[in-house]
């Protein structure tokens, strides 16, 4: 009966991921559902250990997301991705990140997937993040054509002001596309709770997305040539903006 359960938990939990982030919109109502569903059946799955099976390269997708009004915010660390070098040395190809993806609503706690915009914090931007004040602000500015011949047709400008009253932050994101003509302007109210939990994670992620974490846990050999497609479509997803 415990396996039947979790089972039918796991894949609630999978059907409910790519409604509301990988879908065209998600009812937040079924989060709620599945929620209940798990009390009653008295099941934890806060000890469990998970195995990952699998290559490298499978994709793993963990955001913490943020329902709010009018928009929702998933946060995400993307990893770098790295070249072979002849002497068997790995090298950095491209940096990782941490991907802000905001989505608006399109109706009482339905969010739609294709009207997205991301914005992917560099290393240096996350250290700014995770060393705000409560009464500090910052922003942030990313022309994602810049040194093409389309540099400056896009530019997106990311804030993260906090509230008067000390309760949290407004995150923020601006995105003006002169190609498509469009002006998107999308946020988040975020509370003292979430947004410690935001920078918590970052901090984390931080040496993951430097690819520090494979100086001190080297990989076993073999696996190494599989590293260069981690996430890589993920990455280039703010520059399709």
């Amino acid at each position: 009966m415990m396996k039947l359960s979790s089972r039918l938990i796991q894949h609630s939990r999978n059907q409910l991921s790519r409604k509301l982030l990988y879908g065209k919109d998600g009812d937040v109502k079924d989060m709620l559902s599945l929620h209940s569903f798990s009390h009653r059946a008295g099941i934890s799955t806060s000890g469990q250990n998970i195995a990952v099976k699998g290559s490298i390269g499978d994709r793993i997708f963990a955001p913490y997301t943020i329902f709010k009004g009018k928009a929702a915010l998933s946060v995400a660390p993307m990893l770098p991705t790295f070249t072979k070098l002849e002497s068997g040395s790995l090298v950095v190809d491209r940096r990782g990140s941490i991907m802000l993806t905001f989505m608006p609503a399109i109706g009482e706690r339905k969010y739609d997937r294709e009207r997205r915009q991301v914005f992917s914090l560099s290393a240096t931007e996350v250290g700014s993040l995770i060393s705000l004040g409560a009464d500090e602000s910052c922003e942030f500015f990313h022309d994602p054509s810049m040194l093409t011949s389309n540099a400056g047709q896009v530019r997106k400008s990311l804030s993260i002001k906090p509230h008067g009253n000390g309760s949290g932050y407004f995150i923020a994101l601006s995105v003006v596309n002169n190609l498509l003509k469009s002006k998107d302007n999308l946020g988040v109210p975020v509370t003292t709770a979430e947004f410690a939990v935001m920078k918590t994670a970052c901090s984390f992620a931080l040496p993951h997305i430097m690819g520090w974490d494979r100086l001190t846990n080297k990989m076993p050999r073999g696996t190494e040539g599989q590293t260069s497609m981690i996430d890589r479509q993920a990455l280039s997803l703010e520059w399709d903006k």
